[in-house]
Order: C-alpha cells, then structure tokens, then sequence
C-alpha cells in the first residue's frame, strides 16, 4: 500500500489512511472487471443493474399462527414489498410438529408454525403466488415446505412452471454456526441432490438453494470468512450435484446465495464484488461451466442483526439504512432491511413498515441506482476488493486442504475460525477499542420504556388441536402407507420428494415426514470436542 496502514478491516486486513493509483499498480480492468452483466461479473451480474428497475425488497415475517403471519404479508404487499421472506418457528425449522414434547414452549416463538399443507393453505390465502416471489428460510426440511407451497399453488391452479423464490435449503452452514440440522451431512447431502433434479423438472424457475453466509457472519465471522466459507460450501452442493448425475448448467443457473450487510459500508461493497468474481472462476475452471449464468453469484442480502442493539432502539434505523445502502453499492439482488425492534422482541407493524421505507427511501430518493457499480475505479473500494479476494481464497484452500467442506466441518475448522473471530470482536468492544454507539459510548442513563410484540402461548394450544382434528378427519392408513414408500426410496435411490409429495398432498405432517426420514438416515450428533 501507499502508506502505512492505521488501522484494521472487520476482517483483519490492513487500512490505508490514503489511497491513490499507486495502490493499484499492475491492476488489469480487464480481467478484474469486465463489463457490468459480464464475466467476472466484478461490476454486477445484470448489465443495467438498477437503473432499468430496483432490486426485490423483501421483508422477513412470520410469527404465531399461519393467520396472523397472513395477515402481515398482506399488509407488506400493500405497502409495496415486492418479495415475501417466510420466518418459520423452531420446531418447523427442526422438523417437529408443534404438540410433540420437544416443541413444547417454541411454537409460534421466532416464526411461524407450519404443520401440515392445512397450514401453508391458510399461511398463503388470497396472495398471488404466480406474482409474488416468495423466499423460505427453511433448511433441514426444505423439501417438506417446497412441497406444502407447490400444493397449494396447484390448488389456486398455478403450475410449477409459474412459480418463483426461493428456499434456503443450505444445511452445512447449519452444522457449522446455526444448528438446525436434522440428518447427518451425506444424507442431507443426498436430499439437497434430490431438491435440484425436482425443481429442474418440476419448478424451473424456483431458486433451489441460498448459499448463505449471513448466520455465520452473525455468529462472528469476519467478511472473509463469510464469503470463503459460503463459497467452500457452494464447492461441496455442486460436486454432490454432479455425483449425482446432474449436468453443471442444468442447476447452477438457479443457485443462489445469501450475505449480511454490516455498518462498515466499504468493506462490505468489496466483499459482495470480490465473491462475484471469486465464484465466475470457480465456476469457470473449477467445474467447467458453459452458460453464463452458472458463473453469475446472484444474492440476497439482510442487513445485520447482531449489529442491532436493545439500548436506544431507534439508532438501529441509522445502522440499518447504512447496511441497506452498502448491499445496494455492491449490487445485491433482493434486500431485507431487518426492523429497529428487532433486538428487543418481534417487530411490531409499524418497525417492520419503517424497515421498508428504508428501502424504498434508497431506491427513489437517493441516485445510487441511476447508475451500475458506482465504486468501480475507487483506488480504496478496488484495493480492498483484491485483498478481500486473496484472503478468501487463502481460506477456501484452506477447507480444500482439508478434504472439502464437509470434511472441514467434521474437523470443526469453520466453527473454530469464526469463534475466534468472534472472540477477538467481543474484548474490542469490552476494552472500549471498538464503538457501538449506546452501549459503551454515548449512552444514556435511563432507557425509555418500550412496548414489544409478544406472542400469545395459546397458539401453542390451537396448533395442537388443529393437528388432532387433522388426524382424525385424515385416511391415516393411506398416509401411513405413503410414508413407507419414502422410507423405500430414502434407503435406495429413487428422488425421494415425489413419495413425500404424495404423502403431504394426503395432509401428512412435516414431522411425520421428517420422522420417517430420521427413521432410515438417523440423526446427526456432533462431536462435543475438536
């Protein structure tokens, strides 16, 4: 660099008090950039970006009933969300239905209970499916709820073929910093293959997975490691995909990926374009991809969370309309800007409203979408984006060393670098070397008082008799027997969502599903020590 640096990148790299053409001596625009829409993809996967239309702006709802979670994605519709983000609770998410023991006291807690077809039926009531894009953050069983959602669009007669979004679907990042796993990591491995071969045949518009380093990123990791985690574990889904008998531009076209957005504008500008360009080569010369938009690394983006802070609330509109803008800088695909709220309870309607306009203030308000890539050029956005790249890939090689991600994760490479990560930020802010503004500086001496959303334990009680009515008003003979034939293709190799179709059309419930599915794979136990 230029001069010496004075300070420290959220991923550890050095910053320059100064930049200047110096710092990019020996910089090839050609190769590190390209044109916007064009191979690395640096500048943007879209050749106009936002200048002919805004990226999709997502709210993340749901909570409590399938109604009430109805009831707010219409009134996010209404306020000109163009995509809904579906939050489900943690049984769901683990594969329980909500009146077994183990879902006691969580239903309906950070998400929405969603128990059977019955559910996502009243879940999506009167919301135009074939319009609307709808993202699911669901992992373990993302097949289950891929599934309930084509149903019921077949009952409003749209055809697969119609319909768009997204399901998360990414469940090494569970095992590495989220945890909601179910089956060991060959087994997943082999259902995520499954979803892939489904959808390219079944829902061809559908995004059949989000990549996602937005959890490990909230559980510590720096910058870096999101995106050469995230990229490892991309490596790991298209070699099984492969394996699997599946053409590399038959399904890359429709991978996609998921990052945060932190308060540390520049740095997060250079990783989103560094991990476009990280992934068109990977795909290029690692896996041999044709079609252009196999190379293209299309994402959506959620502003942090874990920057969000319960004392002085309303700050967190400042840090959340900062985290959107730098998504928005480096060219993210679909938003969701996270409710001021949020770190105390779930968002009440008026925060998860604010969190919109946030977006929308962005977009028409500001020029940052009249024109593509306004950072490209900038002596320090194009430094950090080079070193951003060369420290990813030291990681990524790192995993590979390592026999690849799953490997990595059995050895809990990932989970030990993010925790020391993580360490390192928490006794910054404890030593005071680091601000957050309302926490150890510039704080007050009394908070004023705040009202949250809180959701009512008789959901719980309602779920569970919604689930004894559906027992007893079922064929439960024919769903029993519907079940044993996904038990039959889960211990061969027949695609195993056609038998789970059948049985959820049969109003068989997600845990009954996942049950029968631990029945033949087991459960994943991780190892308590490294």
């Amino acid at each position: 660099m230029a001069e010496t640096p004075s300070a420290r990148s959220e991923s550890d790299l050095p910053i320059a008090p100064v930049y200047d053409q110096a710092d990019l001596e020996g910089f090839d625009p050609e190769s590190k950039l390209g044109a916007p829409g064009q191979y690395p993809f640096t500048r943007g996967v879209y050749p106009t970006m936002y200048t002919g239309k805004p990226w999709t702006m997502r709210q993340y709802a749901g909570f409590g009933t399938a109604r009430e979670s109805n009831e707010r994605y219409h009134q996010l519709v209404s306020a000109g969300t163009g995509g809904l983000s579906v939050a489900f609770d943690l049984p769901t998410q683990m594969g329980y239905d909500s009146d077994e023991a183990i879902a006691h006291g969580e239903v309906g807690k950070v998400g929405v209970a969603i128990d059977s077809i019955d559910d996502m039926r009243t879940l999506f009531h009167d919301l135009p499916l074939d319009k609307v894009s709808t993202s699911m953050t669901i992992n373990a069983p993302a097949s289950t709820l891929l599934l309930m959602y084509q149903l019921v669009a077949a009952e409003q007669g749209i055809a697969g073929n119609q319909l768009t979004g997204t399901i998360q679907n990414d469940v090494l990042k569970e095992y590495i910093a989220r945890g909601t796993y179910i089956y060991p990591p060959k087994e997943s491995l082999r259902l995520i293959s499954d979803i892939f071969a489904y959808c390219h045949r079944e829902i061809p518009r559908w995004n059949t997975i989000s990549i996602s380093g937005y959890h490990m990123a909230e559980a510590g990791a720096t910058p870096a490691q999101e995106i050469a985690f995230t990229l490892a574990n991309a490596k790991e889904y298209v070699r099984t995909a492969i394996a699997a008998g599946l053409d590399v531009d038959d399904f890359a076209p429709r991978l996609s990926f998921f990052f945060v957005a932190r308060t540390t504008l520049l740095e997060e500008v250079a990783k989103f374009r560094a991990a476009r360009r990280i992934w068109a080569r990977i795909m290029k010369e690692e896996f041999g991809a044709k079609n252009p938009k196999s190379m293209m690394l299309r994402f959506h983006t959620q502003t942090a969370g874990v920057q969000l802070t319960a004392q002085q609330p309303e700050v967190n509109l400042v840090r959340v309309a900062l985290q959107g803008l730098g998504a928005v800088l480096g060219g993210t695909q679909s938003l969701h800007t996270n409710s001021y709220d949020e770190a105390i309870a779930l968002p009440t309607q008026k925060a998860a409203r604010l969190a919109l306009r946030t977006q929308q203030v962005i977009a028409f308000e500001t020029d940052v979408t009249k024109t593509v890539d306004p950072f490209a050029g900038s002596y320090v956005v194009e430094s950090m984006t080079d070193d951003l790249e060369g420290a990813a890939l030291e990681l990524i090689q790192a995993v590979e060393d390592k026999g690849g991600a799953v490997a990595a994760i059995e050895q809990g490479f990932q989970k030990s670098e993010i925790e020391r990560s993580a360490y390192r930020v928490a006794l910054e802010i404890d030593n005071k070397e680091r601000t957050v503004v309302g926490v150890n500086k510039y704080t007050l001496d009394e908070e004023e008082p705040y009202e949250p959303l809180r959701v009512d334990p008789q959901i719980e009680v309602d779920q569970c008799e919604r689930l004894a009515t559906l027992r007893k008003e079922r064929d439960n003979d024919a769903v029993e027997r519907a079940l044993d034939d996904l038990r039959t293709a889960a211990r061969g190799s027949d695609n195993v969502l056609f038998p789970m179709r059948e049985a959820l059309k049969l109003r068989a419930t997600g845990g009954e599903v996942s049950h029968a599915l631990r029945d033949v794979w087991g459960l994943y136990v991780p190892r308590e020590t490294f």
